[in-house]
């Protein structure tokens, strides 16, 4: 794609593509920045373009793929969910000990869950995002967040129970 052809076909995407950042990044600049780096990105792929049936959706997904990167970026990938616990702290040094146990089986298993459905259940259940907000986040619809947060909360219990289960057969041995 020559340059005459770029101005044609990518220049004219970059208000749509700046309005859909806005909406990601809830930050004016964040989301000029990333359009800045979209159109930087689509610059020096002019060559590969054509290659493309729609330009615009690929200038699209690299936004939202960047708006993604900028907001895991801010913050922090995880609560810890040490923070997020409360224990009881008239609780004996077993039954604290059991808990500590407890919570670090979970997080290994949430951190072992794909990408998508970890970051889902982080946000609903651990930073107590809405639905909407998680869908707006991601860029998946409504149901495709319930869906993929049932599947993780069922994948998280399975291996729990199977975990735990492991355990005390492992104890009564």
């Amino acid at each position: 794609m020559e340059l005459k052809q770029f101005k044609i076909t990518v220049l004219p995407l970059r208000d749509k593509l700046l309005n859909y950042a806005r909406r990601l990044t809830e930050d004016p600049s964040d989301a000029e920045d990333a359009v800045q780096e979209v159109m930087l990105k689509l610059w020096n792929q002019r060559h590969k373009l054509d290659e493309y049936r729609n330009v615009e959706a690929v200038a699209m997904t690299m936004t939202h793929h960047l708006c993604m990167d900028m907001w895991r970026s801010r913050r922090p990938d995880a609560i810890p969910l040490e923070q997020i616990q409360t224990t009881a702290t008239t609780g004996t040094p077993e039954r604290l000990l059991e808990e500590k146990d407890a919570c670090k089986l979970m997080q290994e298993i949430i951190n072992s869950l794909p990408t998508l459905q970890r970051m889902i259940i982080r946000m609903k259940d651990i930073e107590e995002y809405e639905t909407e907000e998680i869908a707006e986040i991601t860029g998946c619809n409504a149901e495709a967040i319930r869906s993929n947060l049932s599947r993780a909360r069922k994948k998280v219990r399975d291996i729990y129970l199977h975990a735990i289960q492991e355990r005390k057969r492992r104890n009564d041995i």
